[in-house]
């Protein structure tokens, strides 16, 4: 079945009253303006919780608990018991005032700010509903016996790392450091509370998650995630796996279109031959909780499960594997475990840089789908029409890496550019098209995406409104970075421009039968 959607990282939703960032209480309310576009996915970016100090969502501090920064506090039962936001202090309400008329994302404000909310919230709940062992209690009983496998150790590190400071496990006292039982036991009782803390955030997340899913279900709106390829060095993954990671070394990615160097995540690399030993255990939880999450997830760096690009200190970076055949039966035997667990969710490759053909043959061959980005579907001068791409694909103008359709069209495609593209049967509409990026380029521009052989499009929202920001410049640190927010609230896409847009979105996807 054909269809459409829009990539809108969660952060980047608006709400009349939300802290300063993207919340889940307005993916419900974004869902249905979406339904009533025609469309019937929404991509995000990964909402697994980032590493401290990180602004970027695939720096995961952990693969599974959700980052509290996306809560609403005002669906927080506990958070308005205890007086809400008439309860904050003077500089609290400052702050808040202040990160809700900020453009972009004050990520270390925002975070403190709902920290405190939530300490706020948690004390309510500890002393009225734990105490008395209420229906509540219970509830977060049961939350912690289902979620233990991936739970436990994470509310442990969480722990344990705000007791040493913030700083870095392998930093610990040795006995910690090691996973000593002694001194696990030890931690555990300790900081029982702050565990508890940590695991009633997790709770709080997962039932607004739910929500939101169910909200958008509602509306016939699928939510497609995104699962990093790695998580951080010092994360709740890490340290209970030591053993399956390599520390010594790093992942990154050749020189491609984004960096003629290439990149250096500085981010661990999987001993897959010793997570062999169980089975995989910890990518098939991975996977299985992603399909509890999600109707659909893209694999991020889809071509690292086939094949990583390591680095070591002060040497070139090299392939592990090395042999293609070696890569081949690496990457489907870690697809086929990803598949398996997923269940009913479907998956899909982000296979973007420097793939091999055999890759994208083997994701074929397992029915995964890939990706076309309009800018990279040409060779020579010549544009790939995109009513010629294969069904199993997503068809888009850009990823949260790129530069805006607009800016593409305007500063990065030169006139024979443009005039090659306008060749294209797909894209006759274009014309002698200008160099400015008219509304009637941005209409022949969409229209010819929609009408890929594509079974799946997806129009990051920057590019279906006609914007020039962008989400992040691959390879740069910088306060523009992973800080895009949506141009209205989610209440104002009732107005005038949101129903234009809408309109226009729902126009192209009954066009070409999505």
């Amino acid at each position: 079945m054909r269809a459409a959607g829009i990539l809108l990282p969660l952060f980047a939703l608006r709400g009349a009253r939300d802290w300063g960032v993207g919340e889940m209480g307005d993916l419900g309310p974004f869902c249905g303006w979406l339904a009533r576009a025609g469309h019937r996915v929404l991509q995000l970016l990964p909402v697994v919780e980032m590493s401290l100090g990180e602004r970027s969502p695939y720096a995961a501090l952990s693969a599974f608990a959700i980052d509290p920064i996306y809560l609403t506090l005002a669906a927080v039962e506990d958070f308005a018991a205890a007086g809400g936001e008439g309860a904050l202090s003077a500089a609290d309400r400052a702050t808040l005032a202040r990160v809700r008329a900020t453009p972009g994302i004050d990520y270390d404000a925002v975070r403190g700010l709902k920290r405190r909310a939530l300490e706020r919230a948690f004390a309510r709940f500890r002393d009225v509903e734990w105490a008395a062992g209420s229906a509540r209690a219970a509830r977060l009983r049961r939350f912690e016996a289902a979620e233990a496998e991936w739970l436990a150790d994470y509310a442990l590190f969480r722990a344990a790392q705000e007791e040493s400071g913030g700083r870095a496990w392998w930093d610990w006292e040795p006995a910690l450091r090691d996973r000593e039982p002694a001194a696990l036991d030890a931690a555990r009782t300790r900081l029982a509370e702050r565990r508890l803390f940590h695991a009633y955030v997790q709770w709080l997340a997962a039932e607004q998650w739910d929500a939101a899913r169910r909200a958008g279900a509602a509306t016939g709106v699928r939510l497609k995630g995104d699962l990093p390829f790695m998580v951080s060095a010092n994360s709740a993954d890490v340290w209970p796996r030591q053993g399956e990671f390599r520390r010594d070394v790093t992942v990154g990615a050749p020189p491609d279109a984004f960096n003629a160097e290439g990149q250096d995540w500085g981010l661990p690399a999987y001993r897959w031959d010793v997570m062999e030993a169980s089975g995989l255990r910890w990518l098939r939880a991975r996977a299985a909780r992603a399909s509890v999450l999600f109707d659909a997830f893209r694999l991020d760096h889809v071509v690292g499960y086939y094949r990583m690009y390591v680095l070591t200190a002060g040497r070139d970076g090299r392939f592990m594997p090395e042999a293609e055949d070696a890569q081949r039966a690496l990457g489907e035997r870690l697809l086929g475990v990803v598949l398996q667990a997923a269940g009913g969710a479907e998956v899909i490759g982000e296979d973007l840089g420097v793939v091999p053909p055999f890759v994208r043959r083997s994701l074929t061959a397992l029915g995964v789908p890939g990706y076309r980005v309009l800018r990279w579907e040409e060779e020579g001068g010549v544009f790939r029409d995109p009513t010629d791409w294969p069904a199993l694909s997503v068809a888009t103008s850009g990823t949260h890496d790129t530069s805006a359709l607009a800016v593409w069209w305007e500063e990065e495609l030169d006139a024979a550019g443009r005039a090659a593209l306008a060749r294209v049967p797909a894209f006759a509409a274009l014309g002698d098209a200008a160099a400015r990026f008219e509304p009637g380029v941005h209409e022949a521009l969409l229209d010819g995406l929609y009408a890929a052989g594509s079974r799946l499009v997806v129009i990051p929202f920057a590019d279906a409104c006609g914007d020039r920001e962008r989400i992040n410049v691959p390879a740069t640190i910088a306060d523009t970075n992973w800080a895009y927010r949506m141009p209205w609230t989610v209440e104002a896409l009732g107005g005038e421009a949101g129903v234009a847009l809408r309109d226009r979105l729902r126009r192209l996807a009954q066009r070409h039968g999505r």
